[in-house]
């Protein structure tokens, strides 16, 4: 069977300056860029378009939560804590911008390490077939320790660490974020998966006070959560799985108990977008009256623009 070229005579056109047009020159170019601008300059010149528009708009979203006293929550993975943002969202917590923090295991560890000696993330696949992976004393009998003090003292795994941290005035313990969260008193939870933390793997772990410790953690966070409606703000940075999972049963028990969470932000940052935190962070939560936000690219460039950005804002 042959085909013959189709005739296009008859095709129909319209004029261009009738037509629907997704970015323009007027609304979405960048601005002009220069030397000498401030953050807040340089973030009103990027195009008003993908990334940098949602960028802006999460900015907008904690300067207004902050004028309204409503939370800022930053959930955070351990790779955020391992790039030593620790002193820019050291800046937002004495600033009254950021009002609690939510750890994974590994963010905490990395946290109590840079306390104790200034210093952290070990070379795994170095050690890892000579059965050393994980296995420093300090680490895990510190940890081990505070959280059965804590424990005992009604304290969830986060403020434990971080009281412990200031207490036994650690060298680096300026440099900390769980203990900057306990010295500014804001919540500082910490949320484990049991056996995924090198801690767990030393003979001084007990199974019974870390569950005591996390799940003291997870009715903090609840509470907390419970607050975001009409115009709180949830940041999930860096976090592939466990804290969009214990952020959405969070959520579900707030509205079960009657808090109407609703009219929030929410935003992941990473450097690649994972399913469970669209879907768990930016679009569930948010199919209501509230708005999600994706925001892609590596940590240790876009936390301090972000918070450059909400800073310079707020002055």
């Amino acid at each position: 069977m042959k085909y013959k070229p189709l005739d296009f005579s008859g095709v129909s056109t319209y004029p261009l300056k009738t037509r629907n047009n997704k970015v323009s020159v007027a609304n979405d170019f960048a601005g002009t860029v220069r030397s000498g601008m401030s953050v807040s300059e340089l973030l009103a010149a990027m195009p008003n378009q993908l990334g940098s528009q949602s960028l802006n708009r999460v900015i907008d979203a904690v300067v207004a939560a902050r004028e309204k006293g409503k939370p800022v929550v930053m959930a955070m993975g351990g790779h955020v804590i391992k790039c030593g943002l620790q002193p820019v969202l050291k800046a937002l917590i004495e600033a009254g911008v950021v009002t609690a923090v939510a750890l994974n295991g590994a963010g905490s560890i990395h946290d109590f390490e840079i306390g104790l000696i200034g210093a952290t993330s070990e070379d795994v696949g170095a050690v890892l077939h000579a059965g050393n992976f994980g296995m420093a004393e300090e680490t895990g009998s510190q940890i081990n320790a505070a959280l059965k003090k804590g424990v005992a003292e009604g304290l969830g795994h986060g403020e434990s660490l971080g009281r412990t941290i200031l207490e036994e005035e650690f060298p680096f313990r300026e440099q900390s974020l769980m203990a900057t969260c306990v010295k500014n008193g804001i919540p500082v939870t910490v949320h484990v998966a049991i056996g995924t933390d090198i801690t767990h793997q030393h003979p001084s772990a007990d199974g019974a006070v870390l569950g005591a410790a996390s799940y003291t953690d997870f009715r903090i966070l609840t509470s907390v959560v419970s607050e975001l409606g009409d115009g709180g703000v949830y940041l999930n940075i860096g976090s592939a799985v466990l804290l969009p999972e214990v952020f959405l049963k969070a959520l579900s028990i707030a509205q079960n108990l009657g808090h109407h969470v609703d009219h929030f932000t929410t935003a992941n940052f990473d450097m690649q977008q994972h399913y469970r935190p669209l879907t768990n962070v930016v679009k569930r939560p948010t199919s209501g009256e509230s708005r999600g936000y994706t925001v892609t690219g590596h940590h240790e460039i876009m936390i301090p623009l972000l918070a450059a950005g909400i800073l310079d804002k707020i002055k």
